[in-house]
Protein backbone atom coordinates (compact mmCIF):
# COMPACT_ATOMS: atom_id res chain seq x y z
CA UNK A 1 0.00 0.00 0.00
CA UNK A 2 1.44 3.14 -0.90
CA UNK A 3 2.14 5.60 2.37
CA UNK A 4 -0.73 8.35 0.45
CA UNK A 5 -3.07 5.42 0.65
CA UNK A 6 -2.26 4.84 4.89
CA UNK A 7 -4.79 6.21 7.57
CA UNK A 8 -7.71 6.18 4.70
CA UNK A 9 -8.28 2.73 3.49
CA UNK A 10 -11.49 2.78 4.02
CA UNK A 11 -14.34 4.63 1.91
CA UNK A 12 -15.58 7.64 3.28
CA UNK A 13 -17.99 7.43 6.52
CA UNK A 14 -20.34 10.55 6.28
CA UNK A 15 -21.71 11.75 9.73
CA UNK A 16 -24.65 13.95 10.73
CA UNK A 17 -24.98 16.24 13.71
CA UNK A 18 -28.82 17.79 14.85
CA UNK A 19 -29.94 20.19 16.95
CA UNK A 20 -28.70 19.26 20.51
CA UNK A 21 -30.38 21.41 23.22
CA UNK A 22 -29.17 21.48 27.08
CA UNK A 23 -25.60 20.00 26.40
CA UNK A 24 -24.75 19.47 29.92
CA UNK A 25 -21.45 17.34 32.09
CA UNK A 26 -18.03 16.88 32.77
CA UNK A 27 -15.43 16.07 30.11
CA UNK A 28 -11.98 16.08 29.91
CA UNK A 29 -10.02 16.38 26.50
CA UNK A 30 -7.52 14.03 25.27
CA UNK A 31 -3.78 15.39 25.90
CA UNK A 32 -2.30 18.30 24.02
CA UNK A 33 -1.42 16.95 20.65
CA UNK A 34 2.07 19.61 20.52
CA UNK A 35 2.90 18.46 23.88
CA UNK A 36 2.53 14.98 23.39
CA UNK A 37 4.60 14.97 20.10
CA UNK A 38 7.00 16.64 22.10
CA UNK A 39 7.69 14.59 25.09
CA UNK A 40 7.98 11.96 22.67
CA UNK A 41 11.18 13.40 20.75
CA UNK A 42 12.56 14.71 23.56
CA UNK A 43 12.33 11.09 25.29
CA UNK A 44 14.29 9.86 21.97
CA UNK A 45 16.72 12.28 22.70
CA UNK A 46 17.75 10.61 25.96
CA UNK A 47 19.77 8.49 27.78
CA UNK A 48 17.11 6.43 30.45
CA UNK A 49 13.67 6.02 30.75
CA UNK A 50 10.64 9.38 30.05
CA UNK A 51 7.20 8.54 31.42
CA UNK A 52 4.43 10.44 30.02
CA UNK A 53 0.99 10.44 31.50
CA UNK A 54 -1.61 11.66 29.90
CA UNK A 55 -0.68 10.73 26.01
CA UNK A 56 -2.86 11.59 23.00
CA UNK A 57 -3.19 8.97 21.60
CA UNK A 58 -4.69 9.90 18.02
CA UNK A 59 -2.78 8.80 14.59
CA UNK A 60 -0.77 11.80 14.27
CA UNK A 61 1.10 11.23 17.86
CA UNK A 62 0.95 7.28 16.91
CA UNK A 63 2.99 8.28 13.98
CA UNK A 64 5.87 10.00 15.20
CA UNK A 65 6.19 7.33 18.32
CA UNK A 66 6.60 4.57 15.29
CA UNK A 67 9.27 7.04 14.01
CA UNK A 68 11.16 7.19 17.85
CA UNK A 69 10.81 3.54 17.59
CA UNK A 70 12.32 3.53 13.79
CA UNK A 71 15.30 6.06 15.01
CA UNK A 72 16.04 3.33 18.04
CA UNK A 73 13.91 4.74 20.75
CA UNK A 74 12.07 2.05 22.99
CA UNK A 75 8.61 2.96 23.09
CA UNK A 76 5.88 1.11 24.96
CA UNK A 77 2.47 2.02 25.89
CA UNK A 78 1.30 0.81 29.64
CA UNK A 79 -2.47 1.76 29.35
CA UNK A 80 -4.56 4.44 28.15
CA UNK A 81 -2.26 7.39 27.78
CA UNK A 82 0.58 6.33 29.91
CA UNK A 83 3.95 5.47 28.03
CA UNK A 84 7.65 5.36 28.52
CA UNK A 85 10.37 6.24 25.97
CA UNK A 86 13.62 4.64 26.45
CA UNK A 87 15.93 7.08 24.21
CA UNK A 88 18.61 6.73 22.04
CA UNK A 89 20.76 9.69 23.35
CA UNK A 90 21.43 12.57 21.56
CA UNK A 91 23.94 11.92 18.69
CA UNK A 92 23.20 8.27 19.15
CA UNK A 93 20.09 7.90 16.40
CA UNK A 94 19.69 4.76 14.01
CA UNK A 95 19.45 5.07 10.70
CA UNK A 96 15.84 4.10 9.72
CA UNK A 97 15.29 0.89 7.87
CA UNK A 98 12.16 1.80 6.20
CA UNK A 99 10.34 5.10 5.54
CA UNK A 100 9.24 7.49 8.49
CA UNK A 101 5.49 7.66 7.37
CA UNK A 102 3.75 10.49 9.40
CA UNK A 103 0.12 9.66 8.21
CA UNK A 104 -1.35 13.54 8.41
CA UNK A 105 1.14 14.93 11.28
CA UNK A 106 2.64 17.77 9.87
CA UNK A 107 3.73 18.73 13.41
CA UNK A 108 5.62 15.37 13.93
CA UNK A 109 6.77 15.41 10.78
CA UNK A 110 8.37 18.91 10.75
CA UNK A 111 9.77 18.59 13.97
CA UNK A 112 11.52 15.32 13.33
CA UNK A 113 12.87 16.68 9.95
CA UNK A 114 14.74 19.06 12.71
CA UNK A 115 15.87 15.79 14.83
CA UNK A 116 17.27 14.11 11.74
CA UNK A 117 18.85 17.26 10.50
CA UNK A 118 21.08 17.53 13.16
CA UNK A 119 21.85 13.61 13.33
CA UNK A 120 24.38 11.76 11.03
CA UNK A 121 21.51 9.66 9.81
CA UNK A 122 19.28 9.53 6.26
CA UNK A 123 15.63 9.21 6.45
CA UNK A 124 12.68 9.04 4.32
CA UNK A 125 9.89 11.02 5.05
CA UNK A 126 6.12 10.68 3.67
CA UNK A 127 2.67 10.20 4.33
CA UNK A 128 -1.24 10.67 3.11
CA UNK A 129 -2.25 12.92 0.69
CA UNK A 130 -2.97 15.45 2.43
CA UNK A 131 0.40 15.90 4.25
CA UNK A 132 2.16 15.46 0.90
CA UNK A 133 0.43 18.64 -0.47
CA UNK A 134 1.10 20.64 2.53
CA UNK A 135 4.75 23.03 2.40
CA UNK A 136 7.92 21.47 3.91
CA UNK A 137 10.47 24.10 2.31
CA UNK A 138 9.63 26.30 5.03
CA UNK A 139 11.77 23.54 7.19
CA UNK A 140 14.30 22.07 5.12
CA UNK A 141 15.60 25.79 4.28
CA UNK A 142 17.32 26.47 7.57
CA UNK A 143 17.77 22.76 8.01
CA UNK A 144 20.05 23.20 4.87
CA UNK A 145 22.08 26.47 6.59
CA UNK A 146 22.79 24.04 9.20
CA UNK A 147 24.11 21.19 7.38
CA UNK A 148 21.41 18.74 6.11
CA UNK A 149 21.12 17.85 2.64
CA UNK A 150 18.27 17.47 0.83
CA UNK A 151 18.73 14.12 -1.37
CA UNK A 152 15.10 13.73 -2.92
CA UNK A 153 12.22 15.85 -2.74
CA UNK A 154 8.67 16.33 -4.50
CA UNK A 155 8.00 19.48 -6.49
CA UNK A 156 8.23 22.61 -4.32
CA UNK A 157 9.78 20.71 -1.33
CA UNK A 158 7.33 18.33 -0.81
CA UNK A 159 6.84 14.69 0.64
CA UNK A 160 8.38 12.57 -0.48
CA UNK A 161 11.36 13.71 0.73
CA UNK A 162 14.65 12.30 1.78
CA UNK A 163 16.70 14.09 4.07
CA UNK A 164 20.75 13.34 4.97
CA UNK A 165 21.36 14.76 8.19
CA UNK A 166 24.62 15.83 9.45
CA UNK A 167 26.61 14.91 12.94
CA UNK A 168 28.27 18.87 13.00
CA UNK A 169 25.12 20.98 12.82
CA UNK A 170 26.35 24.23 12.16
CA UNK A 171 25.17 26.86 14.95
CA UNK A 172 23.28 29.69 13.19
CA UNK A 173 20.88 32.43 14.24
CA UNK A 174 17.63 32.30 12.07
CA UNK A 175 14.93 34.74 11.51
CA UNK A 176 11.85 32.98 11.17
CA UNK A 177 9.45 34.24 7.42
CA UNK A 178 6.28 33.65 9.82
CA UNK A 179 4.97 32.98 12.75
CA UNK A 180 5.40 29.14 13.24
CA UNK A 181 6.73 26.91 16.64
CA UNK A 182 7.09 24.50 13.70
CA UNK A 183 10.06 26.28 11.70
CA UNK A 184 11.84 27.61 15.25
CA UNK A 185 11.15 24.14 17.15
CA UNK A 186 12.95 22.12 13.79
CA UNK A 187 15.82 24.59 14.06
CA UNK A 188 16.43 24.07 17.90
CA UNK A 189 15.87 20.22 17.33
CA UNK A 190 18.82 20.31 14.99
CA UNK A 191 20.55 22.56 16.84
CA UNK A 192 20.63 20.54 20.20
CA UNK A 193 23.30 18.68 18.48
CA UNK A 194 25.20 21.53 17.45
CA UNK A 195 28.50 22.57 19.31
CA UNK A 196 27.62 25.77 19.24
CA UNK A 197 25.01 27.98 19.82
CA UNK A 198 21.59 28.08 17.79
CA UNK A 199 19.15 31.59 17.78
CA UNK A 200 15.71 31.63 16.41
CA UNK A 201 14.27 35.18 16.34
CA UNK A 202 10.42 35.80 15.42
CA UNK A 203 8.76 38.71 15.08
CA UNK A 204 5.55 37.60 16.50
CA UNK A 205 5.64 34.85 19.01
CA UNK A 206 4.44 31.28 18.08
CA UNK A 207 3.92 28.65 21.02
CA UNK A 208 6.37 28.23 23.02
CA UNK A 209 6.15 24.18 23.82
CA UNK A 210 9.54 23.32 22.40
CA UNK A 211 11.26 26.10 24.57
CA UNK A 212 9.57 24.49 27.55
CA UNK A 213 10.07 20.86 27.08
CA UNK A 214 13.62 21.39 26.49
CA UNK A 215 13.88 23.69 29.63
CA UNK A 216 12.63 20.41 31.62
CA UNK A 217 14.66 18.04 29.91
CA UNK A 218 17.60 20.31 31.44
CA UNK A 219 19.15 21.83 28.17
CA UNK A 220 19.86 25.69 28.25
CA UNK A 221 17.33 27.99 26.33
CA UNK A 222 17.21 31.69 26.69
CA UNK A 223 13.63 33.43 25.47
CA UNK A 224 14.05 37.11 25.47
CA UNK A 225 11.46 39.91 23.71
CA UNK A 226 12.17 40.96 20.46
CA UNK A 227 10.56 43.83 19.22
CA UNK A 228 6.76 44.79 19.72
CA UNK A 229 5.48 40.76 19.45
CA UNK A 230 8.48 39.18 18.65
CA UNK A 231 11.04 37.02 21.04
CA UNK A 232 14.55 35.63 20.29
CA UNK A 233 15.31 32.07 21.65
CA UNK A 234 18.50 31.13 22.27
CA UNK A 235 19.78 27.14 22.85
CA UNK A 236 23.47 25.98 23.75
CA UNK A 237 24.46 22.85 21.63
CA UNK A 238 24.99 19.24 23.17
CA UNK A 239 23.33 19.51 26.50
CA UNK A 240 23.30 16.68 28.87
CA UNK A 241 19.40 16.18 28.73
CA UNK A 242 17.98 14.13 31.81
CA UNK A 243 14.86 12.10 31.22
CA UNK A 244 11.97 13.06 32.53
CA UNK A 245 8.10 12.60 33.38
CA UNK A 246 5.69 14.18 31.47
CA UNK A 247 2.48 15.18 32.07
CA UNK A 248 0.00 16.05 28.94
CA UNK A 249 -2.50 18.26 30.18
CA UNK A 250 -5.66 18.60 27.70
CA UNK A 251 -5.53 20.19 24.12
CA UNK A 252 -6.95 23.40 24.04
CA UNK A 253 -7.39 23.42 20.21
CA UNK A 254 -9.78 20.16 21.08
CA UNK A 255 -11.82 21.48 23.98
CA UNK A 256 -12.44 24.16 21.50
CA UNK A 257 -15.34 22.24 19.94
CA UNK A 258 -17.44 21.30 23.52
CA UNK A 259 -16.76 24.97 24.85
CA UNK A 260 -18.07 26.10 20.91
CA UNK A 261 -21.14 23.83 21.28
CA UNK A 262 -22.30 24.66 24.58
CA UNK A 263 -22.19 28.22 23.73
CA UNK A 264 -23.88 28.02 21.06
CA UNK A 265 -26.36 25.35 21.84
CA UNK A 266 -29.80 26.27 23.76
CA UNK A 267 -29.43 25.51 27.51
CA UNK A 268 -26.35 24.44 27.41
CA UNK A 269 -23.68 24.14 30.39
CA UNK A 270 -20.45 22.34 30.52
CA UNK A 271 -17.30 21.88 32.31
CA UNK A 272 -14.04 21.02 30.40
CA UNK A 273 -11.27 20.30 32.83
CA UNK A 274 -7.64 20.26 33.22
CA UNK A 275 -6.87 22.51 29.92
CA UNK A 276 -3.55 24.24 29.01
CA UNK A 277 -4.41 27.73 29.26
CA UNK A 278 -0.28 28.84 27.55
CA UNK A 279 -1.43 32.75 27.09
CA UNK A 280 0.46 31.52 23.73
CA UNK A 281 -2.38 29.02 22.63
CA UNK A 282 -5.42 31.37 23.97
CA UNK A 283 -6.64 33.00 21.45
CA UNK A 284 -9.76 31.70 21.45
CA UNK A 285 -10.59 32.31 24.60
CA UNK A 286 -9.80 36.07 24.34
CA UNK A 287 -11.98 36.02 21.68
CA UNK A 288 -14.66 34.63 22.70
CA UNK A 289 -14.69 36.38 25.52
CA UNK A 290 -15.02 39.83 23.44
CA UNK A 291 -17.91 38.06 21.59
CA UNK A 292 -19.96 38.01 25.21
CA UNK A 293 -19.57 34.48 25.70
CA UNK A 294 -19.95 33.24 28.81
CA UNK A 295 -17.31 31.40 29.62
CA UNK A 296 -15.16 31.12 33.37
CA UNK A 297 -11.47 29.80 34.07
CA UNK A 298 -11.78 28.07 37.66
CA UNK A 299 -9.11 25.92 39.72
CA UNK A 300 -6.12 27.58 37.41
CA UNK A 301 -3.32 25.82 38.58
CA UNK A 302 0.39 24.39 36.76
CA UNK A 303 0.66 20.88 35.67
CA UNK A 304 3.71 19.69 34.18
CA UNK A 305 4.86 23.00 33.25
CA UNK A 306 2.45 24.25 31.27
CA UNK A 307 -1.05 26.39 32.78
CA UNK A 308 -4.00 24.59 33.20
CA UNK A 309 -7.35 25.12 34.42
CA UNK A 310 -11.20 24.00 34.47
CA UNK A 311 -13.37 26.06 31.98
CA UNK A 312 -17.15 26.38 32.35
CA UNK A 313 -19.08 27.25 29.23
CA UNK A 314 -22.85 28.34 29.06
CA UNK A 315 -24.82 29.05 26.36
CA UNK A 316 -24.39 32.42 25.78
CA UNK A 317 -27.36 33.92 23.36
CA UNK A 318 -25.96 37.57 23.25
CA UNK A 319 -22.93 36.84 21.19
CA UNK A 320 -21.78 39.95 19.22
CA UNK A 321 -19.47 39.80 16.53
CA UNK A 322 -15.80 41.91 16.79
CA UNK A 323 -12.52 42.25 14.89
CA UNK A 324 -9.77 39.56 15.95
CA UNK A 325 -6.54 41.42 15.35
CA UNK A 326 -4.00 39.19 12.95
CA UNK A 327 -1.49 39.26 16.05
CA UNK A 328 -4.00 37.23 17.31
CA UNK A 329 -3.17 34.56 14.40
CA UNK A 330 -0.05 32.76 16.25
CA UNK A 331 -2.44 31.63 19.55
CA UNK A 332 -4.94 30.54 17.92
CA UNK A 333 -4.22 29.58 14.22
CA UNK A 334 -5.66 25.85 14.71
CA UNK A 335 -9.02 27.67 16.33
CA UNK A 336 -10.01 29.88 12.97
CA UNK A 337 -12.71 26.83 11.70
CA UNK A 338 -14.36 26.56 15.02
CA UNK A 339 -14.33 30.79 15.69
CA UNK A 340 -15.95 30.91 12.46
CA UNK A 341 -18.76 28.70 13.37
CA UNK A 342 -19.49 30.09 16.41
CA UNK A 343 -19.27 33.62 14.57
CA UNK A 344 -22.48 32.49 12.01
CA UNK A 345 -24.46 32.11 15.28
CA UNK A 346 -23.29 35.83 16.73
CA UNK A 347 -24.99 39.20 15.84
CA UNK A 348 -23.29 41.12 13.48
CA UNK A 349 -19.88 40.63 11.41
CA UNK A 350 -16.75 38.75 12.64
CA UNK A 351 -13.72 40.16 11.02
CA UNK A 352 -10.83 37.65 11.07
CA UNK A 353 -7.41 39.39 10.00
CA UNK A 354 -4.24 37.79 8.81
CA UNK A 355 -5.18 34.26 8.04
CA UNK A 356 -2.86 33.42 5.21
CA UNK A 357 -1.46 30.46 7.04
CA UNK A 358 -4.92 29.07 7.10
CA UNK A 359 -4.38 27.91 3.16
CA UNK A 360 -1.51 25.70 3.89
CA UNK A 361 -3.25 23.62 6.60
CA UNK A 362 -3.96 19.90 6.59
CA UNK A 363 -6.62 21.61 3.68
CA UNK A 364 -6.69 24.90 2.07
CA UNK A 365 -8.46 26.13 5.59
CA UNK A 366 -9.29 29.40 4.82
CA UNK A 367 -11.15 27.76 1.46
CA UNK A 368 -12.85 25.13 3.10
CA UNK A 369 -14.23 27.34 5.82
CA UNK A 370 -16.01 29.10 3.00
CA UNK A 371 -17.40 26.70 1.52
CA UNK A 372 -19.17 24.71 5.09
CA UNK A 373 -20.49 28.29 5.52
CA UNK A 374 -21.84 28.86 2.29
CA UNK A 375 -23.61 24.96 2.52
CA UNK A 376 -25.16 25.67 5.59
CA UNK A 377 -27.16 29.47 3.92
CA UNK A 378 -23.97 31.37 6.06
CA UNK A 379 -22.56 34.90 4.26
CA UNK A 380 -19.74 35.59 4.01
CA UNK A 381 -16.96 36.95 1.98
CA UNK A 382 -12.46 36.74 2.15
CA UNK A 383 -10.71 40.20 1.30
CA UNK A 384 -7.08 39.23 0.83
CA UNK A 385 -6.21 37.04 3.40
CA UNK A 386 -9.26 38.17 5.76
CA UNK A 387 -12.01 36.40 6.72
CA UNK A 388 -15.24 37.93 7.14
CA UNK A 389 -18.33 36.36 8.24
CA UNK A 390 -22.19 37.83 9.29
CA UNK A 391 -24.15 36.05 12.31
CA UNK A 392 -27.32 35.43 12.04
CA UNK A 393 -27.93 36.60 15.58
CA UNK A 394 -28.62 33.25 16.97
CA UNK A 395 -30.00 31.28 13.82
CA UNK A 396 -28.23 29.15 11.32
CA UNK A 397 -29.86 27.73 8.81
CA UNK A 398 -28.12 24.65 8.38
CA UNK A 399 -29.36 21.85 6.02
CA UNK A 400 -25.78 21.56 4.39
CA UNK A 401 -23.05 18.40 3.24
CA UNK A 402 -19.77 20.05 3.74
CA UNK A 403 -16.56 18.45 1.89
CA UNK A 404 -14.14 18.16 4.66
CA UNK A 405 -11.02 17.82 2.56
CA UNK A 406 -9.26 15.27 4.71
CA UNK A 407 -9.34 18.06 7.27
CA UNK A 408 -10.33 17.12 11.27
CA UNK A 409 -10.81 20.22 12.36
CA UNK A 410 -13.26 21.38 9.74
CA UNK A 411 -15.47 17.92 10.15
CA UNK A 412 -15.60 18.72 14.38
CA UNK A 413 -16.28 22.78 13.39
CA UNK A 414 -19.16 21.94 10.90
CA UNK A 415 -20.50 19.33 12.84
CA UNK A 416 -20.91 21.87 16.17
CA UNK A 417 -22.26 24.08 13.71
CA UNK A 418 -25.40 21.45 13.56
CA UNK A 419 -25.58 21.00 16.96
CA UNK A 420 -27.39 24.33 17.08
CA UNK A 421 -28.32 25.13 13.47
CA UNK A 422 -32.25 24.87 12.76
CA UNK A 423 -31.60 21.68 10.18
CA UNK A 424 -28.91 19.34 10.48
CA UNK A 425 -25.08 19.52 9.28
CA UNK A 426 -23.63 16.22 7.12
CA UNK A 427 -19.86 16.15 6.71
CA UNK A 428 -18.66 14.01 4.04
CA UNK A 429 -16.34 12.05 6.23
CA UNK A 430 -15.21 11.60 9.59
CA UNK A 431 -12.42 8.99 9.54
CA UNK A 432 -9.80 11.75 9.66
CA UNK A 433 -10.92 13.09 13.06
CA UNK A 434 -9.12 10.07 15.28
CA UNK A 435 -5.72 11.96 13.89
CA UNK A 436 -6.39 14.02 16.91
CA UNK A 437 -9.63 13.77 19.05
CA UNK A 438 -10.44 10.03 18.72
CA UNK A 439 -13.08 10.09 21.31
CA UNK A 440 -14.69 13.06 20.10
CA UNK A 441 -18.16 11.51 18.91
CA UNK A 442 -18.65 9.26 22.11
CA UNK A 443 -17.34 12.29 24.64
CA UNK A 444 -19.73 14.64 22.56
CA UNK A 445 -22.78 11.98 23.09
CA UNK A 446 -22.07 11.72 26.33
CA UNK A 447 -23.40 15.87 26.97
CA UNK A 448 -26.05 15.23 24.77
CA UNK A 449 -24.85 15.65 20.98
CA UNK A 450 -27.03 13.90 18.80
CA UNK A 451 -25.14 12.35 15.55
CA UNK A 452 -26.09 9.66 13.26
Amino acid sequence: MEASDVGHRSPPSPLRATRSRGLSGRLRPPGDKSVSHRALILGLLCVGETQIEGLLEGDDVLRTAAACRQLGARVIRHGEGVWSVNGAGLGSLLTPRETLDFGNAGTGSRLMMGVVGGHAVTARFDGDASLRKRPMKRILDPLQLQGARILEQAEGGRCPIVLQGTSEPLPIEYRTPVASAQIKSAVLLAGLNSPGRTTVIETEASRDHTEKMLLHFGAHVVSDPFGEHGRKITLEGRPELRASKVSVPADPSSAAFPLAAAVIAEGSEIVVEGVMTNPLRSGLLTTLLEMGARIELENRRVEGGEEVADIKARYSPQLRGVDVPAARAPSMIDEYPILAVIASFASGETRMRGLSELRVKESDRLAAIAAGLAANGVEWAIEGDDLIVKGGAGEVKGGGLVETQLDHRIAMSFLVMGLAAREAVTVDDQSMIATSFPSFRPLMEKLGAKFE
